[in-house]
């Protein structure tokens, strides 16, 4: 998934940790848009036709389809031929593995369009998918769901910078997440704390590369296409789980930064939005995780 991955199991049987890494595995082989051999490759290649793929394929599609109903559409499943064309093809971890679509793909896609019937999934002709972000939160949960469906009594699970904790922290009566500043190296933000859920932090400072029009980074405006023009840096999210916390961070990656402070309480959620000038913008519900 281009990144790294931590996981902390509290009790449990021996060899429960290697276990969800395993898991882990295999939803990267499941979804990663570099692996020909994925349900998210095959997908964007079956140019309209249904193709058959694993249930966790099944969540991942219904995941984003939700979050782009939820956030009206700032988070955009279908931008991967977007960013192929702004030069993000290759793997961050491995430029040897790279993106290819079929000639039809276009943007946007017909996310609405989109069927699913039983494990067979339909994305209409041209619509292709990146599992992004979502896929990171959504592993981090699927992840503390194994982790506690075969024997532990906590589990803090964190992929690619979305966290998810669930049952018994290891000491006091919550989990403590630091907020990284991106400014300060090894610097926090703030500290939060959590009996269970998932925090997101989304960047434009993480991946980024120098394409043919210029400096580029991987979150795009779904208004515009291209790489988001906005003075929001990164964007924090607690939420009920990874694939919500991480879907409402992309509101604040639109012309109204301030578009996911506002919003965040109404959605079941918390934000800390940090903007270029250094300040902190904060839900007015931010300090109930403090």
């Amino acid at each position: 998934m281009g990144g790294t991955a931590a996981i902390t199991v509290v009790g449990g049987p021996s060899g429960l940790v290697d276990r969800c890494f395993a898991r882990l595995a295999e939803l990267e082989r499941a979804w990663s848009r570099f692996l020909d051999t994925s349900d998210v490759w095959r997908l964007n290649w079956a140019q309209g036709r249904p193709v058959r793929v694993r249930p966790d394929t099944v969540r991942l599609v219904t995941e984003s389809v939700r979050a782009w109903a939820v956030t009206d559409g700032a988070f955009d499943p279908t931008t991967l031929p977007q960013l192929v064309a702004a030069g993000y093809a290759g793997s961050c971890t491995d430029p040897t593995r790279r993106t290819t679509l079929p000639d039809t793909a276009t943007w946007p896609g017909a996310v609405s369009e989109i069927s699913i019937a039983g494990l067979d999934v339909r994305l209409p002709r041209g619509t292709t998918l990146d599992p992004g972000g979502l896929g990171k939160g959504l592993a981090a949960d699927i992840l503390t769901e194994f982790a506690l469906d075969h024997g532990a009594e906590g589990v803090l699970a964190e992929v690619g910078g979305d966290l998810v904790v669930a049952g018994a922290p290891p000491d006091d009566d919550a989990w403590t997440v630091g907020i990284e500043d991106p400014f300060t190296e090894g610097g926090l933000l703030t500290v939060v704390r959590l009996a269970g859920g998932a925090v997101a932090t989304s960047s434009r400072l993480v991946r980024v590369w120098t394409g043919s029009e210029g400096p580029a980074h991987h979150l795009i405006d779904p208004a515009t296409g291209v790489s988001a023009c906005t003075s929001t840096v990164t964007a924090t999210a607690v939420a009920g789980n990874g694939a919500r916390a991480e879907a409402l961070t992309k509101l604040a990656f639109t012309p109204e930064p301030d578009r996911l402070v506002r919003r965040a309480p109404h959605l079941g959620s918390a934000a800390l939005v940090l903007t270029a000038d250094r300040q902190q913008h904060r839900s007015v519900n931010w300090s109930e995780f403090e």
